[in-house]
C-alpha cells in the first residue's frame, strides 16, 4: 500500500468509477502473472519485474481498501515457485520481507487484516519472524483481510485438510459419514469463497490456486503483465464482472 486511503466513502468512489458499490466482489483473488516477462522485454533480469510488481500490489490493495471490498488474496508465492533457481528464490524472499516491514504502518493506518494462507513452515526463518509479527499486529484490525497466498498449492491445501479430517476420524472425533463440504472447508487453510479471479498478462490458467474456494468464481483475464497493471485496468476487470449473471449452476 503506497499511501494512506484517503477516501473514505467506499461507495461514492466506486460509483465515481461507474462501478455498482453493491455489485463488488466480497472476495477478490488475483495471479499477478509477468513479472519475469516483464524484465526480460527489457533486457533486465527478473528480480527486477518482481521488484517492480511489489509497486503494483501496493497500488491495487490501497484500491481495494477505497472501494470497500472485504478480503483480497494474491497469489503472491506459489509451492510451485521453489524449484526456480535459488538466486531468485532469494531475491523473491527478499522482496517479500521488505514488503511486509515497509506496508505494516500504513495497513494499520487504514485497519487491514493480514492473513497468510499455505505452508508457511517452508518460509526462510527471517520472512517467517517479520510475518509472524505482522500478523499478530493487525489481528485485531476490522477492515479489509489482505490474505497473502504463500508457498501455496490448491492440491496441497486439499491434502492437508484431508490429512486433518483423517486425523480426526482416527481419534474417534468425527464419522466419516459426517464429513461434508462444510466439514472440508472448515479445514481449508482459509474457507472464504471468491467472488471474482484476475489473471493477469493474458493467461488464462488456474495454475492451482484456490481451486476450492473459486469453485464458482467469475474469472477475468487481463492484457498488462502485473508491473504495467494499473488502477484502470483493475476498474475495467471489475466492470466486466458487475456485467456478468452468476447463476451458481440455477437456471
Amino acid at each position: 500500500m503506497a499511501a494512506t486511503a484517503a477516501i473514505r466513502d467506499p461507495a461514492a468512489h466506486a460509483r465515481s468509477l461507474g462501478l455498482d458499490p453493491a455489485r463488488l466482489p466480497r472476495h477478490l483473488a488475483v495471479i499477478m502473472d509477468g513479472n519475469g516477462r516483464w524484465a526480460r522485454k527489457r533486457g533486465w533480469e527478473r528480480f527486477l519485474g518482481h521488484r517492480r510488481g511489489a509497486d503494483t500490489v501496493r497500488a491495487i490493495t490501497t484500491e481495494c481498501v477505497q472501494l470497500g471490498i472485504q478480503r483480497l488474496t494474491l497469489y503472491a508465492f506459489s509451492s510451485e515457485n521453489w524449484s526456480r533457481p535459488p538466486r531468485e528464490i532469494a531475491v523473491l524472499m527478499e522482496l517479500l520481507a521488505q514488503f511486509l516491514r515497509s506496508e505494516l504502518p500504513v495497513m494499520q493506518e487504514n485497519n487491514v487484516r493480514l492473513q497468510a494462507i499455505g505452508r508457511l513452515d517452508r518460509l526462510p526463518a527471517e520472512v517467517r519472524a517479520v510475518l509472524d509479527a505482522n500478523l499478530a499486529a493487525t489481528a485485531g484490525n476490522t477492515g479489509m483481510v489482505l490474505c497473502l497466498a504463500l508457498s501455496y498449492g490448491g492440491r496441497d491445501e486439499l491434502v492437508d485438510a484431508c490429512r486433518r479430517l483423517a486425523a480426526r476420524a482416527a481419534r474417534g472425533e468425527l464419522l466419516p459419514e459426517a464429513i461434508d463440504t462444510d466439514a472440508v472447508q472448515a479445514e481449508l487453510y482459509a474457507g472464504d469463497d471468491v467472488d471474482l479471479v484476475i489473471r493477469t498478462a493474458g493467461e488464462q490458467r488456474i495454475s492451482n490456486f484456490l481451486p476450492w474456494q473459486a469453485a464458482y468464481a467469475e474469472f477475468v483475464t487481463s492484457q498488462p503483465l502485473w508491473p504495467d497493471f494499473t488502477l484502470d485496468d483493475l476498474r475495467a476487470c471489475l466492470i466486466e464482472y458487475q456485467g456478468r449473471e452468476r447463476r451458481f449452476g440455477l437456471v
